[in-house]
């Protein structure tokens, strides 16, 4: 039985004070309760002042609930909220690195890159960049189909991106009644 088995892909969704030191704090929760982080995106979100961590886990409801209230209860931490991927708009970036001289000598391999909608970014004697954006799927779909034509010198993906489906951030909402309970 394979450990996947039992669980599912959650992407928990944590705002923060831009604070040096709270990624380790958040990961250390990860850490203690034995769950692997898939992949982990921070960046800058909507709002001034506060940080969106993207970070994907696969587990079970139970365990993913308590780990999204322990983040939650870290001082630095504004909300922190676990989705499924149904709940929630997601992308990603896939960049491979072919080798110039298999694509010349094969236009399949150029047709593939068209067929699943990638585009090529730099062309060189030595190598082609293709870069594809979409969902983890598809990203891992040209991956399979590129690397059957043993041209891939190098292939990275980025971490998750997401936005949630609703109007807006649920973070807005607790920084508007944290707000006015503050007037």
């Amino acid at each position: 039985m394979s450990m996947k088995e039992n669980k599912k892909l959650y992407t928990l969704l944590v705002y923060s004070e831009n604070i040096a030191g709270i990624l380790n704090q958040i990961t250390a929760v990860f850490t203690r309760r034995q769950v692997n982080i898939e992949s982990l995106n921070v960046s800058a979100s909507s709002i001034e002042g506060v940080h969106k961590y993207t970070i994907t886990a696969w587990s079970d409801e139970d365990q993913i609930n308590k780990i999204t209230r322990q983040i939650e209860k870290k001082i630095d931490v504004v909300k922190a909220n676990y989705f499924t991927d149904d709940q929630l708009f997601i992308r990603e970036t896939g960049l491979y690195k072919l080798s110039t001289e298999k694509v010349l000598q094969n236009p399949d391999i150029s047709r593939t890159i068209r067929r699943h909608d990638a585009s090529i970014t730099e062309v060189n004697p030595t190598y082609v960049i293709v870069m594809k954006n979409g969902k983890t799927e598809e990203i891992l779909s040209l991956f399979y189909a590129l690397n059957e034509y043993d041209c891939v010198l190098q292939y990275t993906r980025s971490g998750r991106i997401a936005v949630t489906r609703a109007k807006q951030e649920q973070v807005s909402e607790f920084l508007e009644e944290r707000e006015l309970a503050h007037q």
